[in-house]
């Protein structure tokens, strides 16, 4: 397929989720586009599940509303805009309480965590990830703690990819991260002290749905300066509190 053709196939994706459910003449029509290659288009998307035929009587012309890959997708955006919504209030909460920097990360793909929300520490020395940052499960506390809620099977999958080594303290062997998840999910958070960055701590917990599957992971991030391991207990169950309050707020 041609850049031409893709940018095609986007416009005409963008008109039927814009106008659906809407027939190849009305698209050719407000696309200034000819009706066949508003048909091709149509059908290339059809096949990927971008688009499907909308029900309409018997003899009349096929019109078009998007499929079920577009769903996913738009169902997809919902549950993370929800989340970062039902996570805004418990995060500077938790911030306030800490005055360290909060951090809400979602599953990207299956051995990585992308940073999606992030609430700031006021103080002048301070961890900062930009949002978007992705980083690897098995080395963070946000990706630890779902990961410690993941099926046997994803576990050996993750483990099946390789667990790159980052730091000395970063776990790359498979029993210890068993061990590891396993003490996690007994004592509520997991814990990173420079596993991935260098002079960075953090201490973090999953946010479960109902059915007690991870939908994400959030985590105090401090300064290994700041890290006192008498604190890690109150730490932990300061956001595990607050990660169970996000859980009860999620639609």
């Amino acid at each position: 397929m041609t850049m031409q053709s893709v940018v095609r196939s986007l416009q005409v994706l963008e008109a039927v989720a814009a106008h659906q459910p809407v027939g190849v003449a009305e698209l050719s029509r407000r696309l200034e586009l000819p009706k066949s290659t508003v048909q091709r288009g149509l059908l290339t998307l059809a096949e990927a599940g971008w688009l499907e035929p909308a029900g309409q009587p018997e003899g009349e012309p096929t019109r078009w509303a998007l499929g079920p890959a577009a769903r996913r997708l738009a169902r997809g955006h919902d549950r993370e805009i929800n989340l970062r919504e039902a996570a805004l209030g418990p995060m500077q909460a938790l911030r306030d309480e800490t005055n360290e920097t909060i951090h809400l990360a979602v599953s990207d793909g299956l051995s990585w965590v992308v940073l999606v929300e992030r609430m700031d520490s006021t103080q002048a020395v301070r961890t900062f990830n930009e949002l978007g940052t992705r980083t690897p499960m098995h080395a963070t506390s946000t990706g630890l703690s779902m990961l410690a809620h993941y099926p046997a099977g994803r576990v050996d999958a993750v483990i099946a990819e390789g667990l790159a080594t980052y730091s000395p303290t970063t776990i790359d062997d498979p029993d210890e991260l068993r061990a590891e998840l396993r003490r996690i999910r007994k004592r509520g958070y997991a814990i990173n002290l420079r596993s991935y960055r260098p002079q960075v701590a953090a201490v973090g917990a999953a946010i479960l749905d109902r059915a007690g599957e991870p939908v994400a992971g959030l985590c105090i991030s401090m300064p290994d300066s700041r890290y006192q391991r008498r604190l890690v207990p109150h730490w932990g169950e300061l956001v595990r509190k607050a990660a169970t309050d996000i859980a009860g707020r999620l639609v």
